[in-house]
């Protein structure tokens, strides 16, 4: 049985069905010309669908009928997608032809794979970034989380376009980059590095940018998590994550929440926030068949890192890397933090006594270094202890050495990139504090 329009607002549709009623996340089709896709987002009383227009088709009219389709928003996925650039709903947008149905399956990106439920890790495998910062106080470990946090400008998507550039290379992982909200030139500029660097041939990419509509901007980085999983669980593959910027993700679901008429919460953020953002990190996760091993900016609006969204988001990361304005008017690149910028994976287990015990030795010393400033700033560093004096010293090298040129910038500068071991980076510091 159709149902039938009876209300259009903005990206917001009602359709009354008087019996077989969709179901939530269930594509419904309306019969005009253009075939208005609707996604049902809830259903109310009185056999009322709830739905959102999700290709902002202007054509649809009260009064149009609709018929269930029986599916959700289904993307391509498998062998036929590597090296493609996608939107949210599996549409190209690298001017090739769209991936056909004959030519690879169809996944439900809205359908959440079964949960593991025996599955643990037995041994942390920790992959090298060649960034010196990132391996020594941020180890990337397979399998887990990475947040990389700043406000606009300080570097956040330099950093990830490096680190996508360093780890894509290191291994046979397949990356998955989920562009949320960004600008239409970074999308650019990584397809360049990335074609340039010959990892497309590794590489998915999803994208929506800026000035897309709410749902396909808050949809395509669950589409492309649902092509990871495929990958991890059909194919049994590590797959490497990326996806800048998930608070854009937030923003996103905030203005489809809007115009659903929906009260938002304490923080003014939309009331099914914690959910939302918990549904989408449980999925990038690993199991008994690989990995997903993620790296997410996080914009800070405002440079405000206590926005209850940002806190949300970093409180699902192993690792956190902040970004500051303060360190990047200094010139320091990557422009990280030291005295913010955690993880809960600098342990002796994971990453060996000899790693751990420079951790607790460096970060003792930027302590001090952080209380000497004060202390300078009053006194001057001559009226300073010969000891102080040496620590100071010593904490001004160790933060020029985390210093390095990014590979990625080589386009841009014209100055070679570093990239250094883990061994290296162990060895450059204990010459500086031992």
């Amino acid at each position: 049985m159709a149902g039938v329009v009876v209300s259009i607002k903005d990206l917001v549709v009602l359709a009354q069905f008087d019996e077989d009623l969709p179901n939530i996340n269930e594509l419904i089709i309306a019969d005009n010309e253009a075939k208005t896709e609707l996604l049902v987002d809830h259903l109310e009383p009185g056999g009322v669908a709830f739905c959102l227009n999700v290709r902002t088709d202007r054509s649809l009219k009260k009064g149009t009928s609709v018929e269930r389709s029986g599916r959700g928003i289904e993307i391509p996925i498998g062998e036929k997608t590597i090296g493609r650039i996608l939107n949210a709903l599996g549409d190209p947008l690298d001017g090739q032809a769209p991936v056909s149905a004959e030519e690879a399956p169809r996944k439900d990106i809205l359908k959440l794979p079964p949960r593991s439920t025996n599955f643990q890790v037995t041994k942390a495998e920790i992959l090298e970034t060649g960034i010196k910062v990132i391996d020594f106080f941020t180890p990337f470990v397979k399998g887990r989380k990475i947040g990389v946090i700043g406000g606009a400008g300080v570097g956040k998507t330099v950093t990830t376009m490096e680190l996508i550039n360093n780890t894509a290379k290191s291994g046979n992982s397949l990356s998955f980059f989920a562009g949320i909200g960004e600008r239409i030139r970074e999308g650019h500029e990584l397809w360049d590095t990335l074609r340039e660097n010959d990892l497309l041939k590794n590489t998915v990419m999803f994208f929506a940018q800026m000035n897309e509509n709410p749902v396909q901007r808050s949809l395509v980085g669950t589409s492309a998590t649902a092509a990871a999983e495929y990958f991890r669980d059909e194919q049994h593959k590590d797959i490497l994550f990326f996806a800048d910027n998930m608070f854009r993700y937030i923003q996103a679901r905030n203005e489809l929440s809007t115009i659903l008429d929906q009260v938002p919460n304490e923080g003014g953020y939309e009331p099914t926030i914690f959910s939302d953002v918990k549904v989408l990190q449980d999925r990038l996760s690993s199991n008994e068949n690989g990995s997903i091993t993620s790296v997410q900016t996080i914009y800070v609006p405002a440079d405000d890192i206590s926005d209850p969204a940002v806190q949300l988001i970093q409180h699902e990361m192993d690792s956190i890397i902040v970004l500051s304005r303060k360190v990047a008017e200094q010139g320091i690149r990557p422009a990280v933090d030291l005295t913010l910028t955690t993880s809960s994976l600098l342990t002796p287990e994971i990453v060996g006594e000899r790693h751990y015990l420079l951790t607790v030795k460096v970060q003792a010393l930027l302590q001090k270094y952080e209380s000497l400033k004060g202390i300078i700033a009053i006194i001057g560093e001559n009226e300073l202890s010969p000891a102080d004096r040496a620590d100071y010293a010593k904490a001004k090298k160790l933060i020029q050495n985390f210093t390095q040129n990014m590979n990625v910038m080589t386009k841009h500068n014209g100055i070679p990139g570093d990239f250094f071991t883990r061994e290296e980076t162990l060895r450059s510091i204990e010459e500086i504090i031992v």
